[in-house]
């Protein structure tokens, strides 16, 4: 039975892995997904004004 690591490492290296890898670095980029994660960083770290 193979190791956790060993099924991880090659599930990163098959095609699909590769597929969204791509797919997430496109919503990374995306200026609309980019306002939204600042968005809940301050709300995190306390600066996001609204509370409950």
């Amino acid at each position: 039975m193979p190791s956790v690591v060993n099924r991880i490492m090659r599930y990163a290296r098959s095609p699909q892995a590769r597929r969204m890898r791509a797919k997430a670095e496109r919503y990374a980029r995306d200026p609309r997904t980019q306002a939204k994660m600042r968005g809940l960083l301050a709300r995190f770290r306390g600066g996001g004004g609204r509370r409950r």
